[in-house]
């Protein structure tokens, strides 16, 4: 069976699927569990900022707006706040989370340490085939430069793919949940004037390492890609 993190490294990766069904405000509710349906609209909201981080939620309405009960609307906020989305606050409700600056050098820090073994990992023992499929990604992102949000899915998708390569399904976990909640911060990394420029050059080279089979280079790469972020980030 796919898990939900495959199945979205594969969205990413092949824009011929139709992912209209997916983000169709209206769309049916799907026959699985009615609060993981519930959770996903939740998250499209939150990451269009249509919920905007800090803001409160009002279960009540928007479980009046999909057509269902408080329970699946409760259930579905336990999950995003599980994953950092939300926030629960005694007698107050639930809030979208809002990150401060300890929060985004917190998750880089933790990134860096995920990623970067991760690299070094593949380096190390992939197939040829699966540096090819990342190399393949890599140039999608060359197409994609002056993309900003073609960019980003595609630039998530390299990501996701190589923690998928490098086999370790608790990293690969512990990074997607990681990457939904940096996409709550207002002054992402690759918003920088010229940072999609830098990004895809410091891609580069780490394919190179990649493709070198040069594991301390590879590893040494991605360390110094995120840091880099993480300056965009908080400048």
């Amino acid at each position: 069976m796919m898990h939900n993190y495959e199945f979205k490294i594969l969205l990413a990766a092949s824009p011929e699927i139709d992912a209209v069904s997916l983000t169709t405000p209206d769309r049916a509710l799907s026959p699985r569990a009615l609060y993981q349906d519930v959770a996903e609209r939740l998250r499209e909201r939150i990451f269009s900022r249509e919920l905007e981080p800090g803001s409160w939620i009002d279960e009540q309405k928007l479980a009046a707006d999909f057509g269902i009960s408080r329970t699946p609307m409760r259930e579905a906020l336990k999950v995003l706040a599980v994953e950092g989305l939300v926030t629960m606050k005694v007698r107050r409700g639930a809030y979208v989370t809002e990150m401060s600056v300890q929060d985004v050098k917190q998750v880089y820090h933790v990134l860096a340490l995920l990623e970067s073994d991760a690299a070094g990992e593949v380096a190390r023992h992939a197939s040829s085939t699966q540096i090819a499929q990342l190399r393949a990604l890599h140039e999608r992102l060359e197409r994609e430069v002056h993309q900003r949000e073609f960019f980003f899915a595609t630039n998530e998708a390299f990501h996701l793919q190589l923690l998928s390569v490098a086999g370790n399904r608790w990293s690969l976990q512990l990074a997607t949940d990681l990457r939904k909640v940096m996409k709550l911060n207002r002054h992402h990394s690759l918003f920088k004037q010229g940072r999609l420029e830098e990004s895809l050059a410091e891609h580069q080279l780490l394919m190179q390492a990649l493709e070198q089979r040069d594991a301390d280079a590879a590893v040494r790469l991605m360390r110094q890609h995120l840091d880099n972020g993480l300056e965009a980030a908080a400048a």
